[in-house]
């Protein structure tokens, strides 16, 4: 039972009864209700800014585990088209060319695989990053399809290699010094910082940084073109004629072991490292040719390394430093 509330009248002297009206009980009614309202309110942004509750921080780290695996698998497909992208250049640039076969056409290795209607089952899922999920198949899709081209592309060459060994016992094939742990590509083929300019040059050829003395192996069969001597330049140098519009150059020799006009073999030692002619440091500087034309050797070494060993070779030999 609520208590009577008095006040006290000047004009009768008296002690007069409280009315409360209905408006007055609504009113406070309400004005206690919006206090409720604006404090809860208030309550809740609070705790959502300062506190996660255990379902908003398994979300987040959810969110987190899904975008760090998504950046792994993203950079893997990176690395994974890289490597592609060799094979491709090697397909194209080497082998075809080798067995006289036109070059696979850009527009077939690219292998298109359609729109985003080809995962609309994925679409109608209703996912919240769809870009993101349709984005990775379509990379995954288009990278297998291409991965195919290029196995048919090999199947092909396997047929034409069975007529074909006297070439590919000629052709330049493996690294001209023992490289086993890989760390001798000193400087690779492109634009290089000249050891003595200063400035960046074209780079014809590679460098294999080994001490003086070390063996120089003919990277395939041939005859011996040229044995010079100079006190510039290439210093002394061999150049080996294999045939078929092939031919290499091995330069900066302090010896020879062969002489002009003699037939070579892959593998037999022609000479060994040196440091003559326009060289701050022992090494060898390897060339090829194809139909007069200075060609990127690193694509020349296939017989004596493995996938994964090439690789590395091709990453060694893409860095930007000072040639030799």
């Amino acid at each position: 039972m609520s208590k009577i509330k008095y006040y006290y009248d000047t004009e009768t002297c008296k002690y007069e009864r409280v009315r409360v009206s209905h408006w007055d009980v609504v009113l406070n009614i309400s004005g206690f209700v919006v206090l409720v309202l604006v404090a809860g309110i208030s309550l809740v942004i609070i705790f959502d800014t300062y506190f996660e509750s255990p379902k908003a921080a398994r979300l987040k780290k959810e969110n987190e585990e899904l975008t760090f695996y998504y950046d792994m698998l993203s950079k893997d497909m990176n690395r994974a088209n890289k490597m592609l992208e060799s094979l491709q250049e090697r397909d194209n640039s080497v082998y075809r060319t080798i067995f006289e076969a036109e070059p696979i056409p850009l527009s077939v290795r690219n292998a298109g695989v359609g729109g985003v209607d080809r995962y609309q089952d994925l679409l109608e899922n209703g996912l919240e990053r769809e870009d993101i999920i349709v984005n990775t198949f379509q990379r995954i899709d288009q990278l297998k399809r291409q991965l195919y081209i290029q196995t048919k592309s090999y199947d092909n060459l396997l047929e034409m290699a069975d007529n074909k060994s006297e070439i590919l016992a000629t052709i330049p094939a493996i690294q001209p010094v023992s490289n086993k742990e890989l760390r001798r590509l000193a400087s690779g083929f492109g634009m290089r910082v000249h050891p003595i300019y200063k400035v960046k040059m074209m780079h014809p050829g590679i460098d294999f940084s080994a001490p003086q003395g070390t063996p120089v192996y003919a990277t395939g069969g041939g005859k011996v073109k040229q044995v010079k001597s100079s006190f510039t330049g290439y210093g002394k140098q061999v150049i080996i004629d294999h045939g078929y519009g092939y031919q290499t150059r091995y330069a900066h020799l302090q010896d020879f072991n062969i002489k002009a006009g003699q037939n070579v073999e892959r593998g037999q030692c022609i000479g060994y490292v040196g440091n003559t002619g326009t060289s701050t440091a022992p090494h060898l500087h390897y060339e090829v040719f194809k139909d007069n034309e200075r060609v990127n050797p690193i694509y020349y070494f296939y017989q004596d390394i493995t996938a994964e060993e090439y690789e590395v070779l091709v990453q060694l030999a893409s860095i930007e430093n000072q040639s030799l």
